[in-house]
Parts: structure tokens; sequence; C-alpha cells
């Protein structure tokens, strides 16, 4: 049995050996190819252009796509396997994807001809829920803002809030979404003390310390309110005028899932206008944010460039998280991260 892995900037050909070593015993013979960019800026574009047109949207090059027919299965992260890679794969069974997205793989032709598509949800889990946090503390404490005026020469101690600086014990965090980055990012808020509110219609089990609540109610209540969910159809803008005007003027925005979820002009009218404290936003409408884009105007925002699930860990434990799936498959097991209900036929 045959796998190939496809490496990518951020996760690359080591990485991929290592991680899906593990199924040498079983019988897999791994070759690594790799997606090269030569900057990880390079490969964000290319994302980009995946979200938005499609697997079809950014060509492979020859080294990547000659030679596959023989595969059983393929491992990509961002590479995107096309209908035309696809069908050049005729012995393949599987594709799994080391994230939790699957945008850069045509689904829809995979599931037509009997292959399985497997994601690795909460993949990066961890290293979103601690950005997350970080996000928090550096709107509400001022941390970038003020490390920004010192570097340009100012030694400035008033800003936007100044009037009312929180502490996170025993304020109310909202968390919109229930999901793995959820549940660790409320462990971590637990700690310091907050009071832990969300909101899910799709989350069933026990929430433990966390209460469950509506929309209306978690966006009154909280001091802080951080996104979670996935973005789908029905949930686009689910953040928009209306639901900003619940919000408490001493409340933040904070954003770590996708910029879909927030009508982001809204949001610029809200910070501009004050009607909310401020916001830390890590996702954008349009990226790389354009120079002139407002929210880069404002002094009550804090911004990063979609970094929140990049870090070393996640990007090394992915191949070691999907071959312990894949090694579950070759076993017979069936609690398996499918997300297009075909059964491996491995």
């Amino acid at each position: 049995m045959k796998l190939l892995a496809i490496s990518d900037t951020y996760i690359p050909a080591e990485f991929m050996a290592q991680g899906f070593s593990a199924l040498k015993p079983l019988g897999v013979e791994v070759e690594v190819r790799r997606w090269e960019h030569p900057t990880l800026v390079a490969l964000q574009e290319a994302n980009l252009l995946i979200e938005k047109g499609g697997p079809e949207a950014v060509p492979l090059p020859a080294e990547v796509t000659d030679h596959v027919a023989g595969f059983d299965i393929v491992a990509v992260q961002f590479t995107p396997l096309s209908r035309k890679f696809i069908e050049s794969a005729q012995r393949l069974k599987v594709i799994a994807v080391l994230r939790g997205g699957t945008e850069n793989v045509d689904v829809a032709c995979a599931t037509e001809r009997g292959i399985a598509v497997l994601n690795t949800p909460g993949r990066n889990a961890r290293a979103v829920a601690e950005c997350a946090l970080g996000l928090i503390l550096a709107e509400i404490r001022n941390l970038a803002r003020a490390h920004a005026c010192l570097k340009a020469g100012q030694w400035r101690r008033s800003f936007p809030n100044s009037d009312a600086i929180p502490e996170l014990n025993g304020k109310t965090v909202g968390l919109v979404g229930f999901g793995a980055v959820a549940r660790l990012l409320a462990g971590y808020l637990a700690a310091l003390g907050s009071r832990v509110i969300a909101y899910d219609p799709y989350f069933q089990g026990d929430s433990g310390t966390v209460q469950m609540v509506d929309l209306p109610a978690l966006l009154r209540e909280s001091d802080v309110v951080s996104i979670h969910a996935r973005l789908t159809d029905e949930n686009r803008h689910l953040i928009g005028e209306r639901e900003l005007g619940w919000m408490k003027p001493t409340a933040v925005l904070v954003n770590t899932a996708r910029s879909g979820l927030v009508d982001e002009q809204a949001l610029v009218r809200a910070l501009t206008e004050r009607r909310i404290m401020g916001a830390a936003l890590d996702v954008f409408d349009i990226e790389p944010l354009p120079i002139d884009h407002p929210l880069l105007q404002l002094d009550n925002v804090t911004l990063t460039p979609h970094l929140a699930g990049s870090s070393i860990d996640a990007f090394r434990n992915s191949p070691k998280l999907m071959a312990a799936h894949l090694e579950r498959m070759l076993r017979g097991e069936r609690d398996l991260p499918i997300v297009n209900g075909v059964w491996p036929r491995l």
C-alpha cells in the first residue's frame, strides 16, 4: 500500500516523513513530495485563491502531479487536489487532509469515485485557543498599542479604554461556538477567574461549568465576546449591526475564527463611534489587509495577520494525528473523521 504525502511551507517534508513513519510497520510505503513556495506569504496568497475559487484555482507543478496512479492514500495540508488530480490517481481510496477545512479538495469528485475524505479536527485547537487568550489580554490591557508607542518613542499611558481597563477575574467572557478551541479557552479563562458562557446551537453533551445561553443573552452579558464558530451559509454575518448593538459599550470583540462571521463594515462603524470598547482580530474579509483599510486607522483595535493557528507544534503534530486516524482505519475501527460519508475501501 502506498501513501503520497505532499508537504508545504508550513508542514515541511521532514514533518510529513516523521509523522507518517508510524504506518510503515503496517505495510504502508510513504513517499513525500514538496509543494514549494518562496515565502509563507506566497503560500497564504495561494490558499486565499483556493478558498475563493476551489481546488482548480491554483495549478500544481508536474513534479507533484506526475505518476500518481499507484497511490492508495494522498495526504495534504493546503495542496489543492482537483478533479484532474483525483481522476489521475486511479488507485486512490483515501484523501487525508491535515486540517479541519477541506476547501482545497474536490470532495464531490472524491465522493463520486468512492474515495473517503478525512480531515484532522482540532489539530491546531490549542494554538488558536492560546492566541485568542493572548489577543483578549492584548486588547483589554493595551499591550500591542503600548509596545507600538514605545517603539515610536512615546511613553504613553492613556488609551481609549483608560477609564475602564479590566481584569479578567470576575468578568464574563462569552464564547460564540463551543468546539475544541472554545472548550480549551474556557479552561484557560476559568483559571483566571472568569465567568464563561457560550452559545452553540449544535453543541451536545456536558458543558461543565460553562453556561449555555442564547446569542442575545451572551452579547448583552459579556465583557469579552470571542468567536469560535465554523462559517456556514446560514451563519454568515452572525454578528452584524443589530448584534453589535446588544453588546456593552465597555465590551470587546475577538475573532480568531472566520471573518465572514462578522459584518466587518458594521464592526468598523461600531468601533469608530465607540459603541463598543474595542476589538482584536486575526481574520479579515480581504487578506492581506490593504494598507488603506479603515481598521488600520483605529486606535481601539489589536490586529494580527491570520496567525492564530500557526504554531510549530500544531504543524508538527498534524501528520502524527492523521497517522493515528489511518492506523485505526487499517485496523478496521470506525471512529474516523470522515467528512463525505464514504467508508474507506482499504
